[in-house]
């Protein structure tokens, strides 16, 4: 019990039971416990962009280079798009069969399009060539004060190449960045503590601003979605886990306080940072970890892109509006590029879908109106499918590179707390883990 009470996932757990039953039965006063909910994420976030700037500059330097970092990178992004593809198809596959927008009969013209303007001025104007540049930053501190993780990786790269170029002259600066991400990683177990704070604010905030009323309408879009999310993972994800040489069950509980963070405020950025450190405590390559889990938050869109083709049949069954199969097929080629442009915009799901509507024409954007009450809803299930296949294409992407710790990560997830036990593979994870042991279990 002791033990159970020191953990922080189960104190985030209780956190956000307590945060619900607040916004259930105050609605009023919980919407002014947000602060709480945005400030933790803020304070995680000011960590990010250093420590990703740490860990792949540190890791390049010290057993990458250009080419090994090009051959991990495009390994990346090819995970993320079989990931990509399959969620788009399966949330177009449940849209089509379970028609949750059905027989709703919504009329375009008479839908008030106000609050969705925003979404659908930034969704015109998306385009590869604004994703394109926005990789490169207009100046270094730029790109750290705008927490742009795409843009802090891409001057880490070029950092971390040419350190490893600098050979023995570059000893010195490598010791320093290497000190520096033991201290974040320090800072970051002190915010950490505070995470059941945060998740009893942005919890108490969604379910007094939104539920239960406003969600009951669209009951059954939220529930097909849920389901899809938990079908990706347990079969797409489990599969490419087995392929690894583990388990999907207790790779899962061992990240068990990340979907907890991840669900209690709605967003996947809190648990970057500390899903780094486990990944690589697991025994997967740190300058693996440290490219595959920021370039994730770009191209690692499973659950968003299973919310995208959903939505989008959703729209068009509440609108009475015919799409054909060949038209389906404009849809998901679409998607697979809007999908990707709206990373770096607030708000990007509905950016994204606003793009898609706009470039194929045929189902109305004003019905994007009819998802603002419970996007909010879907949010925590996106953030916590597109956490999981981060985890999963690290795993992957180690084990495909030769650098995942088999014996280690069985170890790891079989019981964390004995780990110590196990022999570390040079290169692999230093042995100073600085993630302390009760925020590992």
């Amino acid at each position: 019990m002791t033990r159970l009470a020191r953990s922080l996932w189960a104190q985030v757990l209780l956190a956000a039971a307590l945060g619900a039953l607040v916004g259930l039965a105050w609605p009023e006063g919980a919407v002014r416990l947000q602060p709480l909910g945005d400030g933790f994420i803020r304070l995680v976030r000011m960590l990010i962009a250093p420590i990703v700037f740490v860990t792949v500059v540190a890791g390049i330097a010290r057993v990458g280079g250009l080419k090994k970092t090009g051959r991990v990178a495009w390994k990346a992004i090819l995970a993320f798009e079989a990931f990509t593809t399959l969620a788009l198809l399966l949330g177009l596959a449940a849209g089509l069969l379970l028609e949750p927008g059905a027989g709703m009969g919504v009329d375009p013209a008479k839908v008030d399009t106000k609050a969705i303007a925003g979404f659908t001025t930034a969704g015109k104007a998306l385009g590869w060539a604004d994703f394109l540049l926005g990789l490169i930053p207009k100046d270094v501190v730029d790109a750290f004060a705008k927490d742009d993780v795409l843009q802090v990786v891409f001057f880490s790269v070029l950092f971390g190449v040419a350190l490893a170029a600098l050979q023995a002259k570059g000893t010195r600066v490598l010791a320093f960045v290497e000190d520096l991400s033991a201290l974040l990683f320090r800072i970051l177990a002190m915010v950490m503590r505070l995470a059941p704070v945060g998740a009893f604010g942005a919890m108490a905030f969604s379910v007094g601003k939104f539920g239960p009323g406003t969600l009951l309408g669209l009951g059954k879009l939220i529930a097909i979605f849920y389901a899809v999310c938990a079908l990706f993972v347990l079969v797409v994800l489990g599969l490419a886990l087995r392929w690894s040489g583990l388990g999907l069950g207790r790779f899962l509980r061992y990240l068990r306080q990340e979907i907890l963070i991840v669900l209690g405020t709605s967003s996947s950025e809190p648990a970057l940072p500390l899903l780094m450190d486990k990944l690589a405590h697991l025994g997967c390559s740190r300058p693996v970890v440290g490219l595959v889990a920021p370039l994730g938050y770009a191209f690692n869109l499973a659950g968003s892109a299973a919310y995208l083709t959903l939505a989008t049949a959703f729209i068009a069954q509440a609108t009475g509006t015919v799409i054909g199969p060949w038209k389906w097929l404009e849809i998901l080629a679409v998607l697979l590029v809007t999908s990707k442009t709206a990373t770096a915009v607030t708000g990007g799901g509905f950016v994204a879908l606003s793009a898609t509507l706009t470039a194929v024409g045929d189902v109305p954007v004003a019905g994007l109106a009819l998802l603002l009450g419970v996007d909010r809803a879907m949010s925590e299930a996106r953030a916590v499918t597109n956490l999981i296949g981060n985890g999963v294409a690290a795993v992957a992407v180690s084990r495909w590179e030769g650098e995942l710790d088999l014996v280690r990560a069985r170890a790891v997830l079989a019981d964390p707390a004995a780990v110590e036990a196990v022999t570390y593979q040079a290169g692999h994870v230093d042995p100073r883990s600085a993630v302390p042991d009760d925020l590992i279990r």
